[in-house]
């Protein structure tokens, strides 16, 4: 028997992508994995049990996680999950660490290697791992398929003998790779679409797609490391702002898809904006999740305002295209784990050399390695060390007869003293604890 992938069903009831498809099956059987699905994995992105089997892999349940080299996930396991799992396993899923710290000291305790995927480096070597990438593609397919559902009018100009329906006018707010497909989209189905972004590069891409551009000249570019944008100045959110808030008025579908990594989400969007647009007119907000650009969303509720407009929050997109979005995520998770495997032994070996596993890697041998992480997990991390302190110091008990009352007193003390440290660091563990239950 070669090594071996467990791939678990999601326990997110709002999660029905799965991290495998058939024909990744096929292509890590060829790398001497054994692959083990749980059942009904991919009952919601219509992948039966049987199609896993035809291509090489086995039904297995939950349990069997504790057997595997290597766990394929969508989302961050949660403590009770990684609990399970075979120590010195690789574990790659879409991390979400930031805020999430506690669990993040729970892989590291379990002694799992665990990768994030939404690390992954934007360079050219590594564009086919990209999960941000591929799932933003579908966000944003998806972001105008539930606006013009919502929207109770056609959206592509209709001339016809009895009249004629006006094109519907799309805002695209963010022309990251969301906002792009989402662009595409809506010309697609016939919109007249504009676009905004902070980064001045943004606009040929966005014109490249029949759209128009538009930017405030008091912001000459805002572009970001890794391609992604910068915070704004005061004065930058300003002047920016004032342009949206004229835009805005005259629109019948906002799309706003602007994130910062491990920040909140921008808001760009007021109520007062909210206020000047018409009965009927549809906001998606993608950014829901992290706290949204769109002042009034709220995470997985369709809102109406009191002026009749739709603000739409659904959590999870990218998985309300789950049949699309879980073959292209597998085949991100594919081509990175194939980096980490020997051709001619056919087993896993990891290059801790590797950019990709470097910028990815969080957890390692027990302690939380990477660089943004480790010092915001330290406390709790070190906090397992300590746990065996009062189980050594029993023995010293045994001359506690033989000792004076006045001598029984200080040791007593003594005690109390030295198993502070202990104490603190079960105390340390409590809050994190907390916390990862209520992930859970």
């Amino acid at each position: 028997m070669g090594q071996s992938i467990f791939v678990p069903k999601e326990v997110d009831v709002t999660e029905g992508r799965v991290a495998i498809s058939p024909e990744t099956v096929k292509r890590l059987a060829g790398l001497g994995f054994d692959i083990v699905v749980e059942k009904n994995a991919g009952e919601q992105s219509r992948i039966v049990d049987s199609e896993f089997e035809k291509a090489g892999a086995k039904i297995g349940k939950a349990s069997d996680a504790s057997k595997a080299d290597v766990v394929l996930k969508l989302r961050r396991p949660t403590p009770a999950e990684v609990k399970t799992y075979k120590k010195g396993a690789l574990v790659l899923a879409s991390m979400d660490p930031y805020g999430n710290e506690g669990d993040v000291a729970a892989m590291a305790a379990a002694g799992v290697t665990a990768f994030a995927m939404e690390f992954m480096p934007r360079i050219t070597r590594a564009q086919s791992m990209d999960v941000l990438s591929s799932q933003a593609n579908l966000a944003g397919y998806r972001a105008v398929i539930d606006a013009a559902a919502e929207y109770d009018r056609a959206l592509p100009m209709m001339m016809t003998a009895a009249g004629t329906v006006p094109a519907a006018k799309v805002f695209v707010m963010g022309a990251g790779v969301a906002g792009l497909q989402a662009i595409a989209t809506a010309r697609r189905l016939g919109a007249v679409v504009t676009a905004t972004d902070v980064r001045a590069a943004a606009g040929e891409q966005v014109q490249s797609l029949g759209a128009k551009f538009i930017m405030t000249e008091a912001l000459k570019d805002a572009s970001g490391d890794g391609g992604y944008a910068r915070e704004l100045t005061d004065e930058e959110k300003k002047a920016q702002a004032e342009l949206v808030a004229e835009h805005i008025a005259k629109q019948d579908i906002v799309i706003t898809t602007a994130l910062i990594p491990g920040r909140p989400a921008p808001r760009l969007v007021s109520t007062d904006m909210v206020k000047s647009m018409k009965p009927g007119s549809i906001i998606v907000d993608l950014a829901v999740e992290r706290g949204g650009n769109v002042e009034g969303a709220k995470a997985g509720e369709v809102v109406t305002t009191a002026n009749g407009v739709k603000i739409v929050g659904h959590l999870n997109v990218p998985g309300r295209v789950a049949a699309s979005a879980s073959l292209l995520y597998a085949k991100n998770l594919y081509t990175f784990l194939e980096t980490m495997v020997d051709k001619e032994k056919k087993e896993l070996a990891v290059d801790m050399e590797d950019e990709l596993v470097k910028a990815t890697m969080l957890t390692h041998d027990g302690k939380v390695v990477h660089p943004n992480f480790v010092d915001t997990v330290k406390p709790v991390a070190k906090a397992a060390a300590p746990r065996k302190a009062p189980a050594r110091k029993a023995p010293a008990r045994k001359p506690a007869a033989k000792a004076a009352a006045g001598a029984a007193t200080k040791k007593t003390a003594a005690q109390k003293t030295a198993a502070k440290p202990a104490g603190a660091s079960s105390a340390a563990d409590k809050p994190a604890a907390a916390k990862s239950g209520g992930e859970s």
